[in-house]
């Protein structure tokens, strides 16, 4: 799996670029299918960023990102 730092994770914002990503857990997924990520944000979340410290305040388990394609490894 492809490699990507904190930088070229926050370039896929969903503004800077087409694709909208987030981290969890060391992977990160491509959220972009998802009308809840639209323009980069999904509630008080943004895209671009890590968002595992984030994911206990959701009202979803880390199961939500099974629907989504891994695209890489956060290093």
């Amino acid at each position: 799996m492809k490699e990507y730092t904190r930088a070229q994770l926050a370039l896929r914002n969903g503004q800077d670029k087409e694709e909208i990503w987030c981290a969890y857990g060391g992977i990160i997924y491509d959220v972009s299918p998802s009308r809840l990520w639209r323009n980069g944000h999904h509630y008080e979340h943004w895209a671009g960023q890590d968002l595992t410290k984030e994911l206990g305040d959701a009202p979803h388990t880390d199961q939500v990102f099974g629907r989504f394609r891994a695209v890489g490894k956060l290093v």
